[in-house]
């Protein structure tokens, strides 16, 4: 079966966190005391024609433990808890059928990916997109290190095909498997096989190999931007009829991640405050306490995925009571924070719980170059 799963990120950590963001996501194999977990996961998270049997799940996990991860939330005083799978086979097809996809043949080069899943609690929270980055990483390294794996193959339906591309999948076409009411997608991930012996230098003609290394540098370099109060005009420089005019980054020095793509987002003036009055984070511009109010990018997309390049979210918490007095929602709402993806810096703005809505503070974002 295909995965049901939004975008975000896996680790969450702010300046003194309150106590609902204190947990993080680990990943490791699912154990077989584990698997009735795993199984309540997947029959709360697909419809009951497309839910596999918990015998289906226990001849994954016996037959092909290795290829049975699970997501799991920890906290520092507390038993970890599974929150989400991902579970396969291997095969020597190389394309799903109902009959590549029924038996696990050991040491085959196809692995075929029958479910993801996260608990309904979690999910909105970019886990499942974590969850199979992870998976498709360590099968990667397997097939660096000379193992038999050499792509991945999933059948999607038609909204989360997006998702999964994000995730180096290429659509091979629609599936012949038929499973459910709905037809099916099959999206393919091939791997790096091991790589052969080192070529030296000598071996080329003269100059290719120091323009094949500088080409090599220059795709690892990281987007840069300045800060809105780098530019003289302040808000009018980064703005071009109400949307954002560059690409908006992370705000740490030397991190690049890209947040959202240029012309995505609208400028608005709010009197928010994120953090409670002694305890913002040092690394992120301060805001005016309320009434004063201050510049945000708004995003308003119901596909989180499409919405942004990167973006990370805390779970839902409340602090809106008298000693901590913050209330993005202004309403006594459930809202997230939203951190960076990739070095979880935050807070950079906020979203009210269930919400099509986003904010980004103007001030704590970069403005690609």
């Amino acid at each position: 079966m295909s995965p049901e799963a939004m975008a975000d990120v896996f680790d969450l950590s702010l300046p003194h966190p309150p106590s609902q963001m204190s947990s993080s996501v680990v990943y490791d194999l699912v154990k077989a005391d584990e698997i009735p977990a795993a199984h309540a996961i997947e029959l709360a998270g697909f419809p009951a024609d497309e839910a596999a049997s918990l015998e289906a799940f226990q001849y994954r996990q016996s037959h092909a433990p290795d290829l049975f991860l699970g997501a799991y939330s920890t906290t520092p005083d507390g038993p970890r808890v599974l929150i989400g799978y991902v579970c396969s086979t291997s095969s020597s097809a190389e394309t799903l059928t109902h009959e590549s996809m029924s038996v696990h043949e050991p040491g085959s080069s196809t692995v075929c990916i029958h479910s993801i899943c996260v608990a309904s609690e979690y999910k909105r929270q970019g886990i499942a997109l974590g969850l199979l980055k992870e998976y498709a990483s360590r099968l990667e390294r397997a097939s660096r290190e000379g193992g038999p794996y050499k792509r991945i193959l999933l059948i999607s339906h038609e909204e989360l095909k997006g998702l999964y591309s994000k995730s180096g999948f290429e659509e091979v076409g629609k599936s012949a498997v038929v499973h459910g009411s709905r037809p099916w997608f099959e999206m393919r991930k091939s791997l790096t096989p091991a790589a052969p012996s080192a070529i030296t230098p000598q071996q080329l003609p003269p100059g290719i190999w120091d323009a094949l290394q500088g080409l090599s540098s220059s795709k690892r370099k990281r987007p840069t931007g300045q800060l809105r109060t780098e530019f003289s005009n302040g808000v009018q420089d980064v703005a071009e009829d109400s949307l954002n005019k560059h690409d908006l980054l992370c705000p740490r020095e030397g991190c690049g991640s890209i947040i959202i793509k240029s012309k995505t987002a609208s400028l608005v003036e709010a009197n928010t405050q994120l953090e409670p009055e002694g305890r913002q984070n040092p690394l992120l511009a301060p805001l005016p306490a309320p009434p004063a109010s201050s510049h945000w990018w708004k995003i308003t997309n119901p596909d989180v995925a499409n919405a942004f390049e990167n973006i990370g979210f805390s779970k839902p918490v409340f602090t809106g009571t008298p000693e901590k007095a913050i209330d993005p929602t202004g309403k006594g709402e459930l809202f997230k924070f939203l951190l960076c993806a990739d070095c979880d810096i935050a807070p950079l703005g906020w979203q009210q719980a269930g919400s099509n809505d986003y904010w980004l503070s103007a001030s704590r974002v970069r403005y690609r170059e």
